[in-house]
């Protein structure tokens, strides 16, 4: 097995975003509610005197309820990276549930969310309102407490076996830089193609190949970030690529630029020369 470096938040592609005015935090569910929930998440941000900026995140196979503006929302599995341009002052209170957990809630594929976001209704009903009424506000514990005052009225009164099964097989994927390929994922779990193929569709939301390209992508940035890499044709065979050529092709459909550039932007917003890394 080839354990990934342990990091933090993954995924965050400009993680030095206007220092100080800029706060990603999580915090764990309580323990009753820890067999659907993986965390939850708190931004805010306050750039009243600085320029809009963006922020971007590479997707994870989770969906999300997300609190914002008002509106509660639920944010289905994202095949593609997430912008989002930051002004004046504001927050999102966020949870992200376990990989399986949804089927359990709204008895549908979670696939049928597979890059969409809906109204939440479906799944809190009227509820909704009590995390708009009043605001939850900048206020991580106290919305972590309405939040799951709500979610704890709806929890299954059991866990879907085979859902806790494909988040451990998720997880697997995860940990393991070595699984590059869904061959070696079945025979390092036992499970058919076939039957993997059907049951990330109802559980996860996207296919197990999509997972495991995008854990891969996850290692590569934050190798770049972090230093441990460069961008070269030696981080492209470390993640299993057939050559340097096919890693910057998905590199840049998802991220949007090269892994070089990726590393001249990183030097570029830290302020640091690329030698100082």
């Amino acid at each position: 097995m080839t354990a990934h470096a342990p990091r933090g938040a993954r995924g965050v592609l400009y993680p030095g975003l206007a220092p100080g005015r800029f706060h990603h935090d999580q915090q764990p569910p309580s323990a009753d509610l820890a067999p659907w929930i993986e965390h939850h998440w708190f931004v805010s941000w306050d750039l009243r005197a600085c320029p809009p900026q963006v922020q971007s995140t590479l997707p994870h196979p989770n969906v999300h309820l997300v609190v914002e503006d008002g509106a509660v929302r639920l944010w289905g599995v994202q095949r593609a990276r997430f912008n989002r341009t930051l002004a004046g002052r504001g927050w999102v209170h966020g949870v992200k549930f376990k990989v399986g957990a949804l089927p359990a809630f709204l008895r549908s594929p979670a696939a049928d969310l597979m890059d969409r976001q809906v109204d939440a209704r479906g799944l809190l009903g009227d509820d909704v309102d009590r995390l708009l009424d009043p605001p939850l506000a900048d206020a991580p514990e106290a919305g972590k407490t309405r939040i799951e005052a709500v979610l704890r009225a709806r929890v299954p009164p059991v866990v879907d076996a085979r859902g806790a099964r494909l988040a451990e097989i998720v997880d697997v994927i995860g940990r393991d830089a070595g699984i590059t390929s869904v061959e070696q994922l079945c025979t390092m779990t036992g499970e058919s193609a076939r039957r993997l193929q059907r049951d990330f569709r109802h559980y996860v939301g996207a296919s197990p190949k999509w997972v495991i390209a995008r854990y891969r992508l996850h290692e590569a940035l934050a190798l770049l970030q972090s230093g441990e890499a460069k961008p070269d044709a030696e981080l492209a065979q470390r993640l299993g690529y057939f050559d340097q050529a096919h890693f910057i092709r998905d590199f840049r459909q998802l991220v949007g630029m090269t892994p070089r550039a990726d590393v001249s932007a990183l030097h570029r917003d830290s302020g640091e020369p690329a030698a100082a890394r």
